[in-house]
């Protein structure tokens, strides 16, 4: 496990100036899996709010930058926090901060040329989605600390990254229901599953600096974790769905993602952390699926 990283040093980045590439590295923008899996839950809530197509595309393109901004604001801050310990970790020890290739004074400014630009989104949308978009800076700055003290540091990544569910739904709506409070909670729960997969690529590394998480918590019951948030995952959705009136194509086409989460749990081997994150970005496709029956249910 020792030699497994996830760095990308090749890419489409290497061709752009020298300077440039560090602070891009440093948001991940070689890995857009992240920004996926932050528009993912605004895009559910934006369609389950049903706003006028024209409405939507609006939104959902929002929502789409500010995904990419706000999930590299989100790496910078978490690379500050974690640069001694980044050092230590033989899949992050590449990270501009933790390699030095990047400073802690040029790292807060690129944070806040993010911020900046997030907040031009943000003047976008309406009062209540403008409110809950200001109060998740407070869940991004203190998301890093979680592993220090908790070993459900994967639950403050579900608040945090799952926030787009409610905030997507007051954007479209202007308002916030039950159903978007059931929305936000299945994502929750299906972010709680898929970043246990992806924390056992350090799980070993981990218990060596003293970081806690959900994958040394439950180790090698696992797959019976994962079972069940997924699970409750989709027991979410369904009363998300029954909430918001969706039609029946909501509940046929549901078995899509049903299925490609099951297959997850099926593969799981934990002691494979390259596998680990195959399925932890699968999540992309299987986040598309819930969107994909959100739509069917409309008609």
């Amino acid at each position: 496990m020792s030699a497994h990283t996830d760095i990308v040093r090749e890419g489409w980045i290497r061709h752009l100036p020298q300077a440039a590439q560090p602070y891009l590295l440093l948001a991940r923008l070689d890995r857009p899996i992240g920004a996926w899996l932050l528009f993912l839950p605004g895009l559910w809530s934006i369609l389950l709010a049903r706003p006028a197509p024209r409405r939507a595309l609006w939104l959902i393109a929002l929502f789409a930058l500010g995904s990419v901004l706000m999930r590299g604001a989100g790496c910078v801050v978490n690379d500050m926090w974690d640069r001694e310990m980044d050092r230590r970790v033989t899949r992050t020890a590449g990270r501009p901060l933790a390699a030095g290739t990047v400073g802690l004074r040029g790292a807060t400014l690129f944070l806040l040329v993010l911020l900046g630009l997030s907040g031009l989104i943000l003047l976008q949308l309406p009062p209540l989605a403008q409110a809950l978009g200001a109060g998740s800076l407070a869940l991004v700055a203190t998301y890093p600390l979680a592993k220090r003290i908790t070993w459900w540091p994967q639950v403050m990544l579900g608040v945090t990254f799952g926030w787009g569910a409610p905030m997507g739904f007051a954007a479209a709506s202007g308002r916030l229901d039950a159903a978007a409070g059931l929305l936000y909670l299945a994502a929750i729960l299906w972010i709680l599953g898929y970043d246990t997969i992806y924390a056992h690529q350090d799980r070993e590394d981990d218990a060596l600096i003293g970081v806690k998480s959900t994958a040394r918590l439950f180790h090698r019951h696992t797959r019976i974790f994962l079972a069940f948030c997924y699970g409750a995952t989709l027991a979410a959705l369904l009363a998300s769905g029954h909430w918001a009136r969706l039609g029946i194509g909501f509940y046929i086409v549901l078995a899509l993602p049903a299925v490609l989460l099951t297959v997850q749990v099926i593969r799981l081997d934990i002691d494979d952390p390259a596998l680990c994150l195959g399925l932890f970005k699968a999540n992309r496709e299987a986040g598309l699926a819930v969107a994909a029956a959100i739509l069917a249910g409309l008609w």
